[in-house]
């Protein structure tokens, strides 16, 4: 077996904490890092043009041109490139779910461009608060890492600091865990300043509490005579350690773009303060990350989001207009997807892109119906929205991907949810079917009135004829009437106009 050194590299923590708060000015580095699995993504003319897709591409990867040494220690601020991959998992008892989950966790590292080469499944009660699989097995690994000339080991869930230590110091090589990879993806796809916010966020978030010293040479506190041995009152000085120092500015961070994030708010809530004001109903497509949501948006208002066979594809909201069969208007937004084991850092950080979910009228929820799980996507996307506070919207599961089941399988996911529609954003199976039920389901003006307005008051009529039912229209010598239906809360905008107040 080949023997591995460990690497005690004291530049690591100051490049990578450097990296990380430098991280939101990086645009066009971004671009060029995405790396997503496109083996299977199916074109459509109704996606629309895919710009996006050409700038995802426009750098790749070139195998076995790596340099980096294979046994890399101390990798909590090291910037994450990863390659090649073993996947390591525990579970307790269901056997089935664990090796969906890391099935999962491989579609993750593929996503965020690495190489899964090999994955193994530890049962025990609950993971060694050592080594995550235990003292044995981590030898076991060890001889799986060496024999696939992996560099790097995931975890299927999050590591505390302590247990990433004590496995690479068994492995070999570095050690990261599943919240790890999601952060990673996340920062190749944000491309907004808002999304790039959220995600730097996050990632701060997570990299605070995984700091640790670097040893001796590392010390800021030492004073002058600090190298006698048993130096006293010379070997104190004012100064801060490195990982205090790393502690602060990153806090700092931290808080400017908390404030950041917070300034974008004004804006959204004007948007939608703007169709609330002109009673557009909001309908958002929330579901399971690679569920369709954007090709759904896509086939639906030719939106030409962009579609990707890939984990975490869209991470930035896109908002259409679109009107139902009889003519109604409303918006239908595209929302970042949701995966088991969400990181909490995440969901706090796109707080603000999940508004769009918890502010709409109508939640349009999307489950791969060829998932061979879907009963988790439906629980997991319904414990997140109930986290955003949108539990008591109206909600439209739809199975999307429905060309790729057959009469059997719809059967059983018609178990799951029985009155669930089954679409095909690809072939358009579904699509009306879809269209009539949001119909139905936003709100519908109810409330009859009989209005004269004047001519000089033409932006009147033509709100009424955009936002709501016109009955009948007369064109009379003092002005237009109108018999139309409106919502209770904007009849009071309408009240001067009514006829019976004229005569």
């Amino acid at each position: 077996m080949k023997e591995h050194l460990i690497r005690d590299d004291t530049n690591n923590s100051d490049r990578d904490v450097e990296r990380i708060l430098r991280w939101a000015g990086s645009a066009d580095d971004d671009k060029g890092r995405a790396q997503a699995l496109d083996a299977t993504t199916h074109e459509s003319d109704s996606d629309g043009d895919q710009i996006d897709r050409e700038a995802r591409k426009s750098l790749r990867r070139v195998a076995c041109l790596s340099t980096e040494l294979e046994d890399v220690t101390e990798v909590e601020n090291r910037q994450l490139r990863l390659e090649r991959v073993v996947l390591i998992g525990v579970y307790h008892s269901d056997a089935q779910e664990a090796e969906n989950s890391l099935h999962e966790l491989a579609a993750l590292a593929e996503t965020a461009g690495a190489e899964v080469l090999d994955g193994m499944l530890q049962r025990r009660p609950n993971p060694d608060p050592a080594t995550y699989i235990g003292s044995g097995k981590a030898q076991e690994l060890r001889e799986i890492v060496a024999e696939t000339g992996a560099d790097t080991v995931v975890a299927d869930s999050e590591l505390a600091p302590s247990q990433r230590r004590a496995l690479e110091d068994v492995v070999k090589v570095k050690v990261i865990d599943r919240t790890a990879v999601i952060l990673d993806i996340f920062s190749q796809h944000a491309t907004s300043r808002e999304g790039k916010a959220q995600v730097e966020l996050a990632q701060l978030e997570y990299l605070l509490p995984r700091l640790r010293g670097w040893g001796e040479s590392m010390s800021r506190q030492a004073g002058g005579q600090v190298g006698g041995q048993g130096a006293g009152m010379g070997s104190r000085g004012p100064g801060e350690t490195k990982i205090e120092l790393d502690r602060r500015r990153i806090n700092t961070r931290m808080a400017k773009l908390r404030k950041q994030i917070a300034s974008f708010a004004p804006a959204r809530a004007a948007k939608r303060a703007n169709r609330d004001r002109h009673e557009v109903p909001s309908v958002a497509i929330a579901g399971y990350t690679n569920a369709g949501k954007s090709s759904l948006l896509n086939r639906v208002t030719k939106a030409g989001v962009l579609v990707e066979n890939a984990l975490f594809a869209t991470l930035d909201p896109t908002v259409r207009r679109t009107e139902t069969p009889d003519g109604r208007l409303y918006t239908l937004s595209d929302t970042v997807g949701f995966v088991r084991n969400l990181p909490h850092q995440l969901v706090e950080a796109f707080r603000s892109t999940l508004e769009e979910v918890a502010d709409s009228d109508v939640i349009v929820h999307v489950v791969d119906a060829s998932h061979e799980d879907p009963s988790t996507q439906l629980a997991t996307v319904r414990d997140v929205i109930g986290e955003v506070g949108a539990r008591d919207i109206t909600e439209i599961v739809v199975f999307n991907k429905a060309d790729l089941v057959d009469d059997d399988e719809r059967l059983l996911l018609r178990g799951l949810v029985p009155n669930a529609v089954f679409v095909s954003a690809r072939t358009g199976e579904g699509i009306e079917t879809l269209m009539d039920r949001i119909a139905d389901a936003i709100p519908r003006p109810d409330v009859t009135l009989d209005l004269l307005i004047p001519y000089s008051r033409g932006e009147v009529v033509n709100e009424l004829h955009e936002s709501f039912i016109v009955d009948t229209e007369e064109h009379l010598g003092d002005g237009t009437r109108m018999r139309v239906r409106v919502t209770e809360a904007a009849k009071p905008r309408f009240v001067e106009f009514e006829s019976a107040r004229r005569a």
